[in-house]
């Protein structure tokens, strides 16, 4: 067993595939056959009975394990003592930032491990490691450069899925991804699976940007493998512990989307859009409250609606969308800037709404929601640009 904290110890005779979407060669002789990569959250419980099934299905010569952990709990210690008496050798990763989430873990595997073929499974033990071998062996059989493990092939099953509401979430992620990414997903049944193996000869680590929890997602799109066979398998139900589901890991997977099919600007345009709609509800409702029900004049009222939208809009915003970017700046700051930008285009809005209600005689709400819409892309770009502002690491070279 080899317990590491260092991400630089990686292996040096990595050999990626000379041609993209060919099967590539390792000139140099890689021990084992085969690693597995297990990125673990909290998932003590499972570790023993995990260990115990990997060792039953497979040879303990041809294979290492790697994990991957971001717990909070003693998980790293678990494994400590379990992989004392596992004749396969074992190796903890132990991440104290966990950038990337669960995607980026499997990433940190990848790079750790040292096998010619990378498996990356749970830990929880919905995906049965006696599978493990079923995916390597397909592998090398069909010449495959990536082999998915299949809820949705020929003989494959969903069945552990908990509860109808998860089963919903994931049927529709996996139609919604597969409509998006047609041509790439393609030849994949299952994009949504995180049970896969991968030739590591064709595996470009570097090119990979993960973002929540669907590397297999991240993986197809910008690593393009040559040739994708399937194995189904039946997708069991939690071992023990939690689902590490939220509806944060919901937002991220949906930004993952948005920054692999638009591009990171797109992305994050796409999400501020979305988020300056769901201001208009808060927005309209003030508007109407005190127009039409506390009879304050539509001008003043509609300044203190945009007040009410913009709290509304800096909070889905702060927390949604740049949540990675707020350590740039104190959240006075962030919030005084992101409130002054939210009014300053009152300044055009008021003699907008004033010219459309006296003079196009639209209606107020109607009026309102136009001056609305032309003010987002402003609204956007300076937000994108001033307020949430990557910082830039410059590199002086003496």
């Amino acid at each position: 067993m080899t317990i590491t904290s260092d991400p630089t110890e990686i292996r040096p005779d990595r050999v990626r595939a000379r041609l993209r979407g060919t099967i590539g060669e390792l000139p140099v002789r890689t021990t084992p056959r085969q690693t597995i990569v297990v990125p673990t959250f909290n998932e003590r419980e499972n570790i023993a009975t995990l260990l115990e099934r990997l060792t039953a299905a497979l040879p303990a010569g041809e294979t290492e394990i790697v994990f991957v952990d971001d717990s909070t709990d003693d998980t790293p210690e678990v494994i400590r003592q379990v992989a004392e008496a596992c004749p396969i050798p074992v190796t903890v990763h132990h991440r104290a930032n966990g950038a990337g989430g669960l995607g980026g873990a499997v990433v940190e595997g990848m790079r750790l491990a040292r096998g010619e073929w990378i498996v990356v499974m749970d830990a929880d033990l919905q995906h049965p490691p006696e599978i493990v071998p079923d995916l390597v062996a397909a592998g090398a059989r069909d010449g495959a450069d990536l082999v998915v493990g299949s809820r949705y092939a020929g003989g494959g099953s969903r069945g552990g899925l908990s509860g109808g509401y998860r089963r919903i979430v994931s049927g529709g992620s996996t139609v919604v991804t597969k409509m998006l990414f047609r041509n790439s997903l393609s030849r994949v049944s299952d994009p949504m699976s995180g049970l896969f193996a991968i030739r590591a000869s064709s595996l470009g680590v570097e090119e990979l940007r993960p973002l929540g929890y669907k590397i297999l997602l991240e993986l197809v799109v910008r690593n393009r493998p040559g040739r994708i066979v399937e194995v189904p398998y039946s997708f069991q139900p939690r071992h023990a512990g939690e689902s590490k589901s939220s509806m944060a890991e919901g937002v991220r997977f949906l930004k993952h989307l948005g920054m692999l099919r638009f591009g990171a600007q797109r992305s994050r345009m796409l999400m501020f859009g979305l988020i300056g709609v769901s201001g208009l509800l808060p927005n309209q409702a003030a508007l109407w409250a005190l127009n039409h029900l506390a009879g304050v004049h539509y001008l003043p009222a509609a300044v203190l609606a945009n007040m009410v939208a913009v709290g509304w809009n800096f909070a889905l915003t702060d927390t949604l969308l740049y949540r990675s970017r707020r350590s740039h700046r104190s959240f006075s700051g962030r919030f005084s800037r992101f409130f002054l930008l939210g009014n300053a285009d009152l300044l055009l809005r008021i003699p907008l709404l004033a010219l459309l209600v006296g003079g196009a005689h639209l209606g107020v709400l109607w009026a309102n929601l136009v001056t609305l819409m032309i003010s987002f892309v402003a609204r956007f770009l300076i937000s994108d640009k001033v307020i949430y502002r990557a910082r830039v690491l410059q590199q002086v070279t003496a």
